[in-house]
């Protein structure tokens, strides 16, 4: 499981979701929490008024109290006990410090409390969500309001049965390992979901004697016999397995409030560049969808731009 979480606190927030997951992890299993909080204020950077020194002062006065409001909820959570670091940093791009923070300490999860953002601000500008999704160097939890998934709750972990490449493969493996891991420590019942297309609409108007039920019947069974495989291969105890047509930014957040998954765990190959903006990632589709929490894995060999 985890050793060195480092968690991102929201100082805009009143709601520290983040900071409650962490805590329930740290509590159940021996682990180094870091807190940390990522502040800028342009207007600082601009007050020609004062020298160098004086604005250093202003952002060191900054950093301190969001040292002393870091305190205050540890204080309020009780949890004062356990092995806690804090860090606070003057960085005008959140994702990029968080993301430099976990290669400089060596931190193994990210946990991060999910923001909801319109179309069009995730179109133009990419939500801090999204670049950690695409660019950390390790597990990123994100987390919403669903209840966490107690003694007898559900975990959802999705995987791509049918993949050919050996990296999409091994991160099938991975994702099933860390979603075990998880179920075992939460005491929840693991469910495993795979998806398959469904056959072109537009392939039986254009080829009239194409037999789309056929078709559709050999899909489904191609699946289903890569999924006995994988489970079959897999150290886990999984409660129950899924296998759905469809797209799996629609079928994965359906599945997951049928069965009310507290949490969704996932590969994501962390696609960036123009692939990215045209194609996007399975993770990020899923994200806005969901009702409950999504831990995302990178493959093994990922190399992060930060490197």
């Amino acid at each position: 499981m985890y050793q060195n979480i480092l968690v991102v606190l929201d100082a805009e927030s009143d709601e520290q979701k983040a900071l409650s997951r962490a805590l329930h992890l740290a509590r159940i299993m021996p682990v180094q929490l870091t807190l940390f909080v990522s502040i800028y204020d342009f207007a600082y950077e601009m007050t020609t008024m004062l020298s160098g020194e004086e604005r250093e002062q202003m952002r060191s006065s900054l950093i301190e109290d969001r040292h002393q409001w870091v305190n205050s909820l540890l204080a309020e959570a009780n949890a004062t006990d356990l092995a806690i670091n804090i860090e606070v940093v003057w960085h005008h791009r959140p994702f990029e410090a968080i993301i430099r923070s976990a290669l400089k300490h060596g931190h193994d999860l990210i946990i991060k409390g999910a923001k909801k953002h319109g179309a069009l601000q995730s179109v133009i500008f990419t939500p801090t969500d999204w670049h950690l999704l695409r660019k950390a160097p390790c597990q990123v939890l994100l987390v919403k309001e669903h209840a966490w998934p107690e003694e007898g709750g559900q975990i959802l972990a999705a995987v791509h049965a049918a993949a050919e490449s050996d990296t999409h493969q091994a991160l099938n493996k991975k994702v099933i390992q860390s979603a075990n891991a998880m179920s075992e420590k939460l005491k929840a019942r693991l469910h495993l979901v795979n998806c398959y297309p469904s056959a072109p609409s537009a392939i039986a108007i254009e080829i009239p004697e194409f037999d789309t039920f056929q078709y559709q019947t050999s899909v489904k069974a191609f699946h289903e016999n890569e999924l006995t495989k994988l489970v079959a291969a897999a150290a886990a105890t999984i409660h129950k397995t899924h296998l759905v047509e469809g797209m799996p930014e629609d079928a994965i957040p359906k599945l997951a409030k049928e069965i009310d998954a507290g949490l969704v765990v996932l590969g994501t190959i962390g696609r960036t560049g123009i692939s990215a903006a045209l194609l996007g990632n399975t993770a990020e589709h899923v994200i806005g969808q969901l009702n409950c929490d999504l831990l995302a894995l990178k493959p093994d060999g990922f190399k992060c731009p930060f490197e």
